[in-house]
C-alpha cells in the first residue's frame, strides 16, 4: 500500500499547542511535506554594494534592488509598467513605514517607493508616509491602497517585528494585541481601514536585528549587513521567510540552535487561524536575486 504523505498543515493540527507548532513550522525540513497548493511568490534581492564605507545606504542601489524585485514579482521588464499593475492613478496611497529609532524604515527606501508611485501616475498629493499617526492622518483614513514596509527585527512581545505586526497602530489601543505573545496580530488586517488595501509588502533586511533582550533592547553587535529585502504580495509568506533567515543567523552567531523567545507564533496563526496568507515554506516560491554570499536560506 502506498504511504500517504501528510501535509504540513495536517501535521501542525495534531501538535499540542500553537507555541510548539509555530516553532516547528519554521524548522521542519520542507521535503517531509507534500506541496498541494499554488505557491506564494516571495522575492529576496540582495546587493553587496547597497551600503557605502560609512554604512549609509546608496539610494541608487536601493532603487535598483526594488526595481529588480518588483519587476520579477509582477512579471514585467519595465519598473514603471510593473508599478502600474500595483496601483492606479486614482488611488490614494499610504506608505506604512516604521519609525522605531534604533532601526527604522530607511528614508531612502521611502523616497524610492514614492518616486515609483508618482511614476505610475499617482499624484504626489495622494501619497502619504506615516507610522504611529495613521489614525489621525486624513490621507490614511481615506486611502484606497497601502504599501507596507518595515525592517525585520526581534521583538520582546511578538518574537519578531514583522510585516503582519506593522499594522498594529491601526488599532486605537495597540496593547490589546499583546496578550499571548501577540498571537492574533493578523486580525488587524480584517479592520475596514486596512482590509484588502495592501498592494505590496517589503520587509527590509539591510541590517536586521537578530537578537534582543527586553522591550526596547538594541545592540549593533546583534545586527549584520545582510543587505537585502524581501518583497511580495503575501505578508505571511514574507515574514515566514524572514524568520528563517533570522534563525539561521542566530545559529551561526551563537554556534547552536537558539529559538526565538517568544516564538513568533503570530505568523503561524496568521496562516492557520486567520487565513491571511501562507507561512508554510513548502508553499512559498522563493526567488533569490543578486548577491549570494551569506544568504542563509
Amino acid at each position: 500500500m502506498k504511504t500517504r504523505v501528510r501535509t504540513r498543515r495536517e501535521f501542525l493540527k495534531d501538535t499540542a499547542t500553537a507555541t510548539i507548532a509555530g516553532a516547528l513550522y519554521f524548522s521542519l525540513p520542507e521535503h517531509l511535506f507534500a506541496q498541494e497548493e499554488k505557491k506564494a511568490r516571495v522575492v529576496l534581492v540582495r546587493n553587496k554594494n547597497v551600503l557605502d564605507t560609512h554604512h549609509k545606504l546608496r539610494i541608487e542601489i536601493v532603487q535598483q534592488m526594488l526595481d529588480e524585485a518588483v519587476t520579477v514579482l509582477v512579471g514585467e521588464s519595465d519598473p514603471v509598467q510593473a508599478w502600474k499593475k500595483i496601483v492606479t492613478p486614482t488611488d490614494i496611497v499610504g506608505i506604512k513605514s516604521n519609525i522605531w529609532d534604533a532601526l527604522c524604515t530607511p528614508p531612502e527606501l521611502e523616497r524610492v517607493i514614492e518616486g515609483r508611485l508618482i511614476g505610475a501616475g499617482v499624484p504626489q498629493k495622494n501619497i502619504g508616509i506615516n507610522d504611529r499617526g495613521v489614525l489621525s492622518d486624513p490621507l490614511f483614513l481615506k486611502s484606497t491602497a497601502l504599501i507596507n514596509v518595515r525592517p525585520l527585527r526581534t521583538h520582546h512581545w511578538s518574537g519578531v517585528g514583522s510585516l503582519i505586526k506593522n499594522y498594529i497602530v491601526f488599532l486605537e489601543d495597540p496593547s490589546t494585541m499583546h496578550p499571548d505573545t501577540c498571537a492574533d496580530l493578523a486580525s488587524i488586517w480584517k479592520l475596514p481601514l486596512v482590509k484588502g488595501k495592501t498592494r505590496l509588502n517589503i520587509l527590509v533586511l539591510f541590517t536586521p536585528l537578530f537578537h534582543g533582550i527586553g522591550p526596547h533592547h538594541f545592540s549593533p553587535k546583534h545586527t549584520w549587513a545582510y543587505k537585502g529585502m524581501l518583497v511580495g504580495f503575501d505578508p505571511v509568506a514574507i515574514d515566514s521567510t524572514g524568520v528563517r533567515i533570522l534563525m539561521a543567523k542566530r545559529k551561526e552567531f551563537f554556534g547552536e540552535e537558539r529559538p526565538l523567545s517568544p516564538p513568533p507564533k503570530h505568523i503561524f496563526l496568521a496562516d492557520t487561524r486567520h487565513h491571511l496568507g501562507t507561512a508554510d515554506p513548502a508553499k512559498i516560491e522563493l526567488i533569490k536575486m543578486g548577491w549570494e554570499e551569506g544568504i542563509l536560506i
